[in-house]
């Protein structure tokens, strides 16, 4: 491939991604699942997860945000099979390809959707960094995940039942044990 090739590939993927950053705040959505589960240390998953969503007819869009990112599922959406959803729910990709792309080209995003990008970053490294591992960092992760979404009220439990139940089931055996579970 000679040199203008590789610059007209390069200014059509900048181009691409402009266009990926309009797809995404149309048909775009950042979520954090609190996925209750037995062996969770606190009875909850705790997931950042990305997804664009399309019509089955416009599969080829998700399939170019799929190879743009390198990662990533497609699948029929649950309930409504002509719709496809795009997911990338690994929190390495998250870290290394999501949040980088929103900060880079999400500038002109609403107020909402930027203040969701915050809580959803701080929530992705707060996971990497092992917070969730504790019990005051799990309830800090919690209020932050129920700051976004019109304060949880789309979510299927309430704050206070989530909290209830990670509290509920906490028995320290000491003082210290806060500290190193």
């Amino acid at each position: 491939m000679n040199t203008d090739n590789q610059q007209e590939r390069l200014q059509i993927t900048e181009e691409f991604k402009w266009f990926l950053a309009g797809l995404i705040e149309g048909e775009g959505s950042l979520c954090i699942s609190l996925k209750q589960h037995p062996s969770a240390r606190f009875g909850y998953y705790i997931d950042p997860e990305f997804f664009i969503y399309q019509h089955k007819s416009a599969r080829e869009l998700l399939e170019r945000a799929k190879e743009f990112f390198g990662t990533g599922r497609i699948f029929p959406k649950p309930g409504n099979e002509d719709v496809l959803v795009f997911r990338i729910s690994a929190r390495r990709s998250i870290l290394e390809k999501v949040i980088p792309f929103f900060e880079k080209y999400m500038k002109y995003s609403s107020k909402t959707k930027k203040e969701n990008f915050r809580v959803f970053k701080e929530v992705t490294l707060a996971l990497e960094n092992g917070e969730h591992k504790t019990l005051q960092g799990t309830l800090r992760i919690v209020e932050l995940v129920y700051s976004t979404n019109h304060a949880g009220k789309q979510r299927k439990r309430s704050k206070e039942e989530v909290i209830g139940r990670i509290l509920r089931d906490y028995t320290p055996n000491s003082e210290s044990d806060s500290e190193k579970i």
